[in-house]
């Protein structure tokens, strides 16, 4: 059973023919189990900060001891960053 039969596509590239933000995420993702962590990185450049950033929220919600606040917008801000970055690089070459 392979899971790529089982993703979710892009709404917004169905409807209106272009990638939205968060396009290549589960490919980068299954690149990722795959073991080819170069490939993750070109598919979805803010792959390496979500996963950081979704690792740092599941700290927060199981330790309430320690305050994660500042980690957890610096990564936010981080991925965002990157995110719109690389979608106008991405918009721009291809």
């Amino acid at each position: 059973m392979a899971i790529e039969k089982y993703m979710i596509p892009c709404l917004n590239k169905k409807l209106f023919g272009v990638d939205c933000l968060g396009c290549g995420t589960q490919r980068a993702l299954m690149l990722l189990l795959k073991g080819d962590f170069s490939g993750a990185f070109h598919m979805f450049p803010a792959i390496y900060t979500l996963l950081f950033l979704l690792l740092f929220l599941g700290l927060h919600i199981i330790d309430k001891s320690r305050s994660y606040h500042k980690i957890i917008i610096g990564l936010a801000i981080a991925n965002a960053i990157i995110m719109i970055i690389s979608y106008f690089y991405k918009m721009t070459n291809y």
